[in-house]
């Protein structure tokens, strides 16, 4: 306990460094927005209790006795007043919706009204999608709004945004609290989640977790496929955002979930900090979110799970503790709008790495052809197509190229399986390979 005591102080010394003194209350909806400002709406679903909270608040870090659900709607400033992967947070109310994120309707509302909401936002896409948002550790209400409303924009989703929030009590001090809220909230997922497959209007159930958030899916996936022999075919994509799970616990996780089973997509980054600390509260291995694919036993066995992982150890955000990476990182909210919107991960002949490439060459001049694939490098697509595709990409331009290209050969082929000078792995870039196959909000 005084490890983590250490840890945690050392967390909060970073984290108040952004921290602002932004105001609380901000779901008080404003009068107005603005012209250019754009509106997500918010179908919620909780386990946190409203006793004794305020309008402004609508739901606190306590454990509520039933599930509860609201209808929210947050404005975000003009694209061209905000930076993709960032909740511009009011610093005083009412916020400015021309500057910053506002509410502009936050209703308590029936189950029954919840379930007519969803299937009116899901009328708007073909085939009619939800995607369910499972926030993590240390989020309060607001938290956890605010950052699924900057994550259904920037990235574009096309689905109903369903989101699931657990009684969380916002302090970094609270891990305890914060845990057991987890395991008291993946029934209620699980019912969320089978509510949603047995409504007939919905065609395809995406689900999307952060950090401690993957415990509370994870378990409530595991227990759906137990009770039913199998997770149900409409839920067809799982992404786990920087879990915070037992890499042992989640062996037997997966394995009691079975097939078949929606795609998997992993988001892991070795620098993360929040998963450093986690690792010392429990005392055990490496967290789920924080492995190295390309090293075994990981390699082989995701492969064998024929589970996708992409590295975000060399991708740089303003997140002092490396752990929001998949929602603060412009290219990498992007790629996740995209599978969540069904696009598959390899696709006759292109992979999900091709998809990363195809977004920067697309803007490169000839000679960019090759500094496209650079561009890419922080991030690292561990699926077999993409790697197939990504070699011949780098044999046609590479007879092509010579002199200062010879440089920028080296810096794309090195994590192919290459290492440094110094004989030590080469940090993960571009490449692409099914695990296995290359070495492998706060």
């Amino acid at each position: 306990m005084r490890a983590f005591t250490i840890a945690a102080v050392a967390m909060a010394t970073l984290l108040a460094g952004g921290c602002g003194g932004r105001p609380q209350g901000v779901l008080e909806p404003v009068a107005s927005t603005a012209p250019g400002t754009n509106l997500v709406n918010i179908v919620v679903a909780t386990t946190r209790s409203n006793d004794g909270v305020s309008r402004a608040e609508m739901f606190s870090g306590e454990r509520g006795a039933r599930l509860a659900f609201a209808d929210i709607t947050v404005s975000l400033p003009p694209d061209s007043a905000r930076k993709i992967g960032e909740v511009q947070w009011p610093t005083q109310l009412p916020g400015d919706p021309t500057k910053n994120f506002v509410t502009i309707r936050a209703d308590l509302v029936s189950a029954d009204q919840a379930v007519a909401l969803v299937d009116a936002a899901s009328a708007k896409s073909k085939p009619r999608r939800v995607l369910v948002f499972v926030h993590g550790f240390n989020n309060t209400f607001e938290d956890a709004v605010y950052r699924f409303a900057q994550i259904v924009h920037d990235s574009g989703v096309d689905a109903a945004p369903v989101l699931f929030t657990w009684p969380s009590r916002g302090q970094l001090f609270a891990y305890g609290y914060d845990r057991e809220s987890s395991n008291f909230s993946r029934d209620a997922l699980e019912a969320v989640l089978m509510a949603l497959v047995r409504n007939k209007s919905i065609d395809e159930i995406s689900v999307l977790a952060h950090s401690m958030g993957n415990w509370v899916a994870l378990e409530a996936l595991r227990q759906m496929a137990i009770r039913n022999g199998r997770i149900p075919a409409k839920i067809n994509t799982v992404m786990l955002a920087a879990p915070d799970v037992d890499v042992d616990v989640f062996r037997t996780q997966i394995q009691a979930i079975g097939h078949p089973r929606p795609e998997f997509t992993l988001f892991v980054s070795r620098d993360d900090k929040a998963l450093a600390v986690s690792r010392r509260v429990w005392g055990t291995a490496v967290r789920l979110g924080a492995i190295d694919p390309r090293v075994e036993p990981f390699r082989t066995e995701l492969e064998g799970e024929h589970i996708v992982v992409v590295d975000l150890t060399e991708v740089k955000t303003s997140d002092a503790l490396d752990h929001g990476k998949f929602a603060e990182s412009p290219e990498v909210v992007r790629l996740i709008g995209q599978r969540l919107a069904g696009q598959q991960l390899t696709d006759n002949r292109e992979g999900l790495g091709d998809t990363i490439g195809n977004i920067t060459t697309g803007a490169a001049t000839a000679v960019g052809s090759a500094a496209g694939l650079v561009l890419t490098a922080p991030i690292a697509i561990f699926d077999g197509r993409t790697r197939e595709n990504y070699g011949n990409r780098v044999n046609e331009f590479g007879n092509s190229v010579s002199g200062t290209a010879g440089a920028t050969g080296s810096l794309i082929t090195a994590p192919l399986g290459g290492t440094t000078s110094g004989g030590s792995a080469a940090p993960p870039a571009a490449a692409a390979a099914r695990p296995g196959e290359a070495g492998d909000g706060k």
